[in-house]
């Protein structure tokens, strides 16, 4: 096993810019505020490992899988985030009653691990991990790529923490709600994008 200093760091470069704008990112910064950032990060994390292990063992599998099944399941499990969350989002006089927050390593742990697992078949950073792994060598592409996914995972969870402790709880389930329903109208319309 040879491991590429330069291979590394021009992976976790791209991957790390390629993901601040996706779709994930906002995902775990909504579950972050709403759930135990530790044990979100555990599940994104867990997801990405399996995803780079797939990108960079058989990045030719990724095109097998129909891209809009894809993202109307993406779009299925966003819209039932939204409404998970705002059908909690009372209002924010009382919200010791109102707000529960989702707790226990394995219901988080899974639900992290699931949003992600299946919000990024065949996303840009899955690819461009499969095609650096083509091309710069495999264990420094897949040391790089999941670096890069597991940070930006951890800065999207210390931001939701940051927010949820200077926001009421009520405001913040309701904003992350609306982000996943705009989450899921993405996917959606990506699917008639394409």
């Amino acid at each position: 096993m040879h491991l590429d200093p330069l291979a590394i760091v021009t992976a976790f470069g791209l991957i790390f810019l390629a993901e601040l704008p996706d779709k994930t990112m906002f995902a775990s910064l909504a579950m972050g505020t709403r759930m135990r950032p530790l044990y979100v990060w555990f599940g994104t994390s867990s997801a990405f490992l399996v995803h780079v292990a797939i990108a960079v063992g058989a990045g030719g599998l990724i095109g097998l899988l129909p891209d809009w099944i894809v993202k109307l399941v993406s779009a299925v499990l966003f819209a039932f985030g939204a409404f998970m969350l705002l059908r909690g989002g009372g209002d924010d006089g009382d919200e010791e009653s109102e707000v529960k927050t989702v707790t226990g390593f394995w219901p988080v742990y899974s639900t992290a691990f699931m949003a992600v697992f299946i919000s990024e078949w065949g996303d840009l950073t899955q690819i461009t991990t499969a095609n650096l792994a083509a091309s710069n060598g495999t264990w420094s592409t897949a040391i790089g790529s999941l670096a890069a996914l597991m940070s930006v995972s951890a800065l999207a969870l210390l931001a939701g923490r940051f927010i949820a402790k200077r926001v009421p709880l009520g405001t913040v389930q309701r904003i992350g709600g609306l982000c996943m329903l705009g989450l899921a109208i993405w996917s959606v319309v990506e699917i008639f994008a394409a």
